[in-house]
């Protein structure tokens, strides 16, 4: 497989988030249930299954299909989510990615070469040896007459310095005098400016410095000597400046000069921050004089190095007898050329150099003196050359910033071998120009050596040391490629320029041996280099750092196919790490690359959402690159890839639309020229078609978008509103604020919480309209406006549905009615079962506005309608922020703002608080709004009273001590008219904040705020938007490696599985005796034990009370491990506990009595619980009374809910979202309800009434079994189940009577076997999952156990003796999922107590 192939291949099976049914490891599971079709199912009452299957049959699968393989909730987004964990994650523009970039990009501007050679006149402290180093710039001064030398060596000089810096001005001095030195600093200086000055001093025909620092130059006669002082030189400079000092005894000057430097720091930094000094040896040091080297051995290193290193390493090698070494003289090629043999040398020269700088030096060192400025590089580069070279003849050049020694570093190994292959080549070349050049093996061999790193190589250990190869194996290729494209790229994008690369490397022929060499050496290195940079942000860091940076932008320019997807992923890695590669991109037009692979379909989805990831980051708070992207037409290409071409199409791959969504939201920030073009892009509708995908990162990432297109209220820029656009404008502005309303009750608090921000931004822009509405809706009301409601006015009639009779009959209390009744697409009849009335009676009249149909229930957000006078409705009220829309979606914003502030995941409540805020009304805090039920028990059907009317005036007299006339506590004719708006249940259960009432008009002005608009710092503080920089995170992390923690996970998986199957044949081969109390633990709960559960593979039992504190205890060791509060509310009551995932890292979900489910982690740890999800099981139902009933079915990933209402709500945990509603058809509430553990799918669910219903989610018709197997008795159905074994098609069911009926649905509906367990106080039913044995609890400290024959096998009385067991009202019985083990809750003394059998170890 091709190199390029294998890393698409790695990003398709990382990037794409694991299927439930793929998450854990998947065993083969013979004739597992799920498997069955529908129409293996049984009918309704029907006494036979449609595929004959006998039980005999049912019983043969293995053990091994109790064993779900589904795990859910274990993304990365139920890590938490929070405003500084996802900023975090999102890409930053400080700390670890600042320091890469080199702070002042420097550029050497001019450059003063002065030579004090005085051929043929020695200095007086030199005594040369004979015979001597004579060659000055490769030229011998003595092979022509002195002053034709002088300025021969000077041009050659000038030439050799031209080659790194062509660009600079050169000014040259032969042999000069003080002053002619001091005019050419200054005249070097003025050239410059504030670029950096080059100084090189050639001493080698005066004396030694002196021991003060001064160097010498001539008098005019040349009779003298004359000293110039370092400080007069350094003064006419300035900085920032480069000193070449080429003579003996440099070391003095760089003394000097540290010593002036050390002197002038505590004035001014300047020099010493920008002052770089090279000198060719130490003080006590003398040039070498050895006629192997030139006399400027260091010149000649420094600007002619491969030149100075082949003739060097040419006197040591093999080739030495057998070379002529003027043949080095005549390296065919030219250095820029890279396909030549003196380019190639060169090439690999600098990849070497870079690379030992880059593995000695310190970071910031490094990025001084090899990135910030080309022709300081070029030296320094050289430089290590000149100390290898030169201590090898006892001379050691030093340098200020002191380097490290570097003479000895390995790297110069592969440099030697290098040389050796190109100089054995040489005879040959220069002997037949035409002969084809073979390349060095230098950088495939340094390829492979990088990528046996990444085989094995981690942030732990040592960085790679080729990774500055492999930035030379990119940028050389770069090179040579870049003219190839250049004529295509240049008609597209004009503007493109690359300043930071030398535009001479860019005009250079291209053959095709040239492209074939190109794209080897180019596409591998890159490949790895992708490799390299998925390891982790430290990595992209350290490329960053080498200096990958401006070859990968020009990479953009070009157009070759095989390199577009590795080079999505590098910029990927990149922009991840740092966004203020944005500046960059956008500037040379590197956009216009991503939205084309953006837009081309033969690139792999996940890749594609890669370069949506970049556009994202592009246009991330920057206006510049989301001009860029909309003149780029980006809004249509992300558009047109949201919405399938064939709606019958397979789903497109979610990665994909999340940054489709992310990127348009980014677009659309705060840039209201854009959120038009997308409003008139049809852009709405796109997204709204995305509330409902499976994936929640799509719905939050679909709300970010729609978010971002409202109009946050700043006024048009043109001064007048074209009335046409701004109506299109507020329609679609409706339609969006809608689509959120009706998405504020999904069940992922990802999506919950960006829905929040996005309407907490229409409250800021539409704030004033809002507050009108608030104070309207808190106002008191008089009669005037009963008149306009004449089918409300004779509300105490005693065939009114809304007389005070009616008022008290529970869920069909006032406020009930109203909902429904505002609202668009209630029911079709004009009453329901709970008295609900329809949109067409004539009790709908215009002057009440319409709700969300959320439900066909009475429902949290169809209760919105709100009622305004007629003269604040019609977008009566005009400001000069954003244009009202239409009254009614303020009326069901209020109602669903109200509702999210109570919302169970704590930060989304907040937000939602919040956003009231910002509309006037104060900090909410929920009420304990325990019900007046006269102490009915929990659970009963009995539906306490709920006078909203009542309890809404009681609650604001109680608060303003009685301030209010005694007619507010009187709720039949004249309550306060806001008890008839649909929003009130929302807010009846809250009590605001108190404040001393001094106006007349009483509750208006404490709750509303007195700004009229929100001010500058309460935009400040708007809550943020997490899901752009939490996403972000996604790309940060590996994506071509899997993670080690899924094989331990699989280990620990199969190590469960077979110590659950060891459990199972144990406990089904078990007497189930349960006679021993093993354990019994005083929870201390001050409401007893309402839930009880034992863990599969600890001895951990957790308990709950009513209160909600949850407690875990190690049975074993009869200690605590863990305590806390399912929530801090006051609003409080347990249903039921579960533990999700059992098999693997088991979840905790305690369900509330309202309906609000949580979800648990490390619930086992010390005060180290974390909440994973919350939501309201319910949402869209009201069930009243507080009977919640729920249930959890691991291999359908599904959660039942229901209770005292009409409908059955499916969940499914894996997509956090409802699949379905299912009627119950019954006229009673749900008190009980199981989910079989055989078959997915199928759950039965027991009646108030006594009835036993049984659905199938697949069934089209979804009930197909219904009995009344308690009949003629009518006690609810206390606890049901599907029974032991693999059967699915026996259930048992206790009632409230105290009976226990066992049914076998495909045979009749009348019980096969009966139980009188207890006479009319069962309270608990529990059913083994796998031994056959179900166990009973009653009021009466009673336990019974009994097998599936009818047997009493056990039976556990309360014992008032010392040693007796205690036990006491059975409030819960559980039973361990493998082990026969009972865990049984007690209801007043809050006793735990576990039972096992007499030899249970």
């Amino acid at each position: 497989m091709a190199l390029g192939d294998l890393m698409a291949s790695r990003l398709v099976h990382s990037s794409s988030s694991p299927s439930p049914s793929t998450a854990a490891p998947t065993a083969p599971l013979p004739n597992h249930h799920h498997n069955h079709v529908t129409d293996d199912l049984p009918v309704a009452n029907g006494p036979e299954p449609r595929n004959g299957l006998e039980p005999a049959e049912v019983e043969k699968p293995a053990p091994v299909a109790y064993l779900p393989q589904v795990v859910v909730l274990c993304e990365q987004r139920h890590e938490g989510i929070d405003e500084a964990a996802a900023a975090a994650a999102g890409p930053s523009t400080s700390g670890l990615v600042s320091k890469w970039r080199p702070k002042d990009r420097m550029k050497t501007g001019c450059v003063a070469l002065v030579l004090c050679l005085n051929i043929s006149v020695d200095p007086p402290d030199v005594i040369k040896i004979s015979p001597c180093a004579r060659m000055e710039c490769w030229i011998d001064p003595f092979s022509m007459a002195p002053p034709k030398a002088l300025e021969n060596i000077g041009k050659t000089l000038h030439s050799q310095y031209e080659r790194w810096q062509p660009k600079a001005r050169y000014k040259l001095q032969l042999d000069p005098t003080v002053e002619e030195v001091k005019k050419l600093c200054n005249t070097c200086r003025k050239y410059a400016r504030s670029e950096r000055v080059l100084f090189h001093y050639n001493g080698h025909g005066v004396p030694k410095p002196t021991t003060n620092g001064e160097i010498w130059v001539f008098n005019k006669s040349y009779t003298q000597y004359i000293p110039l002082p370092i400080t007069d030189l350094d003064s006419w400079l300035k900085t920032p400046s480069i000193y070449v000092f080429d003579c003996s005894a440099a070391g003095i000057i760089v003394k000097a000069f540290l010593e002036r430097l050390d002197w002038s720091s505590s004035s001014s930094s300047s020099s010493q921050k920008d002052c770089i000094l090279l000198a060719a040896c130490e003080a006590h040091q003398t040039l070498p004089q050895s006629a192997e080297f030139p006399a400027d051995v260091f010149t000649a290193c420094l600007t002619t190095p491969i030149k100075m290193a082949l003739h060097w390493f040419c006197k040591r090698s093999l080739l030495r007898g057998s070379m002529d070494h003027s043949l080095i003289d005549q390296i065919p090629g030219r250095q820029n050329d890279r396909k030549t043999l003196l380019g190639e040398l060169n090439w690999i020269f600098t990849a070497i150099t870079d690379t030992i700088a880059w593995n000695v030096l310190p970071h910031d060192l490094f990025q001084r003196l090899f990135r910030q400025d080309l022709l300081v590089a070029s030296l320094f580069r050289n430089f290590l050359l000149a100390e290898r070279i030169m201590r090898s003849a006892n001379c050691s050049p030093i340098s200020y910033p002191l380097l490290p020694p570097t003479h000895q570093h390995h790297m110069w190994d592969a440099w030697d071998m290098a040389a050796e292959i190109c100089l054995s080549k040489l005879p040959q070349l220069i002997a037949d120009p035409n002969a084809e050049f073979q390349p060095s093996p230098f950088f495939t061999e340094q390829l492979t050596a990088f990528e046996v790193w990444l085989d094995h190589g981690s942030e732990d250990k040592k960085p790679p040391e080729q990774l500055p190869i492999v930035l030379q194996a990119v940028q050389g290729h770069l090179h040579n490629r870049s003219l190839a494209n250049r004529p295509i790229q240049a008609t597209k994008h004009p503007s493109l320029h690359y300043a930071s690369l030398d535009r001479s490397l860019c005009s250079l022929p291209i053959t095709t041996l040239e492209v074939l060499l190109s794209q080897s050496h180019r596409f591998r290195a890159l490949v790895l280099l992708g490799r390299f940079l998925d390891m982790g942000p430290w990595a992209v860091d350290l490329a960053l750092s080498v200096g990958i940076f401006p070859y990968v932008l020009k990479l953009l320019q070009t157009s070759a196919m095989e390199l577009r997807q590795i080079l999505v992923f590098i910029w990927t890695k990149i922009l991840s790490l740092d966004k203020s590669c944005q500046v960059d991109l956008v500037k040379d037009g590197g956009h216009a690359y991503f939205i084309r692979f953006l837009d081309s379909l033969d690139a792999y989805p996940e890749q594609r959402a890669m370069a949506a990831f970049v556009l994202a980051v592009i246009v991330d708070g920057h206006r510049k690159g989301q001009e860029a992207c909309i003149h780029a037409c980006l809004i249509d290409v992300c558009l047109r890839h949201l919405q399938p071409e064939n709606p019958h199409d397979a789903q497109t791959e979610p990665l994909l639309l999340q940054w489709l969504c992310l990127c348009l939201g980014k677009l659309w920030e705060d840039f209201p020229e854009a959120q038009l073009l997308g409003l008139q892009s049809n852009a709405p509708e796109i997204l709204i078609y995305l509330l409902s995908e499976p994936q929640p990162e799509v719905r939050a990432s679909a709300v970010f978008a729609l978010g971002n297109l409202l109009d946050m209220g700043s006024t048009s820029s043109n001064g007048v509103d074209d009335d046409s656009d701004d109506d299109e404008k507020v329609k679609a502005e409706i339609n969006v604020i809608q689509s959120l309303l009706q998405v504020s009750s999904d069940g992922s608090p990802l999506v919950r919480c960006e829905v929040a921000i996005a309407l907490t931004r229409f409250a800021s822009g539409h704030n004033k309209h809002l507050k009108s509405v608030a104070a309207e809706y808190w106002k008191p009301q008089t009669n005037s406006l009963l008149k306009s409601l004449p089918s409300l006015a004779n509300i105490s009639s005693p065939n009114n549905i809304y007389s005070p009779n009616n008022i008290r009959q529970g869920s069909s209390g006032l406020a009930s009615h109203i909902g429904p009744v505002l609202r668009v697409g209630s029911d079709s009849s004009a009453t329901g079962r709970d008295g609900r009335v329809s949109t067409s009676s004539p009790i709908a009249t215009s002057s009440i506005m319409h709700g969300s149909p959320q439900s066909d229930d009475s429902s949290q957000h169809s209760d919105s309608g709100i009622l305004l006078r007629e003269n604040a409705s019609n977008g009566g009220l005009s400001y000069t922020r954003s244009r009202p829309v239409d009254s009614v979606i303020y009326s069901q914003y209020i109602s669903t703002m109200c509702s999210v502030a109570k919302d169970p995941y704590p930060r989304i409540a907040t937000i939602g608080r919040r956003a009231l805020s910002l509309i006037g009304v104060e900090q909410v805090v929920m009420k304990n709004s325990r019900f007046n039920s006269g102490g009915a028990h929990q659970g009963e059907t009995s539906v306490p009273p709920s006078n909203f009317g009542m309890a809404r005036s009681s609650s604001w007299f109680d608060m303003n001590s009685g301030n209010f006339s005694i007619a507010f506590r009187t709720p039949p004719v004249s309550p306060p008219q806001h008890d008839y708006l649909t929003g009130l249940r929302r807010v009846c259960s809250m009590e605001f904040k108190s404040h001393p009432m001094n106006s007349p008009e009483g509750l208006a002005d404490p709750l509303l705020s007195s700004a009229a608009t929100p001010s500058n710092a309460e935009l400040s503080i708007l809550p943020q938007s997490t899901i752009y920089n939490w996403s972000c995170g996604h790309f940060a992390r590996p994506l071509l490696t899997g993670s080690d923690d899924n094989e331990e996970a699989h280990a620990r998986r199969e190590e469960r599985e077979q110590i659950a199957l060891d459990c199972i044949a144990k406990c089904q081969r078990s007497s189930c005796k349960m006679t021993s109390q093993i354990a019994s633990w005083d929870t201390r709960f001050d409401s007893g034990t309402k839930a009880a559960l034992l863990l599969p593979f600890s001895p951990i039992v957790i308990a709950a009370d009513e209160n909600e504190q949850i407690r875990v205890w190690n049975y074993d060791d009869a200690l605590p491990v863990n305590s806390f509060q399912n929530h801090k509310l006051s609003d409080r009551g347990l249903s039921k506990l579960l533990l999700i995932n059992e098999l693997d890292e088991s979840l905790l979900l305690a369900a509330s009595s309202d309906g609000n489910v949580r979800i648990w982690k490390n619930f086992t740890q010390k005060g180290g619980q974390k909440l994973v999800t919350a939501f309201s099981s319910v949402q869209g139902h009201r069930a009243a009374g507080r009977s919640i009933v729920i249930d959890w079915q691991q291999q359908s990933g599904c959660l039942y809910a229901s209770g005292d209402m009409s409908s059955i709500l499916v969940w499914d945990l894996d997509k956090e979202q409802l699949l379905s509603t299912i009627q119950s058809s019954a006229d009673s509430a749900i008190s009980a309800l199981s989910a079989s553990q055989v078959r997915s799918g199928h759950f039965a669910a027991g009646f108030a009434d006594g009835s036993v219903r049984i659905f199938d989610v697949r069934s089209p018709d979804r009930l197909i079994y219904l009995a009344r197997p308690h009949a003629p008795r009518t006690e609810k159905v206390v606890g049901i189940g599907f029974q032991p074994g693999f059967d699915p098609y026996k259930i048992v069911s206790a009632s409230q009577a105290g009976d226990i009926q066992f049914l076998d649905v495909r045979r009749a509906a009348e019980p096969y076997l009966t139980i009188e367990a207890h006479r009319g106080s069962l309270t608990a039913l529990a059913v083994h999952r796998h031994a056959p044995v179900v166990a009973s609890g009653s009021a009466k400290q009673m336990i019974k156990v009994f097998s599936l024959e009818g047997e009493q096998l056990t039976i556990i009385r309360y014992q008032p003796s010392f040693m007796g067991q205690r036990i006491g009202s059975v409030n819960c019985l559980s039973f361990h999922p493998y082990k026969s083990l009972l865990a049984a809750g007690a209801g007043d003394n809050a006793l735990v107590s576990i039972y096992a059998e007499e030899n249970y170890k």
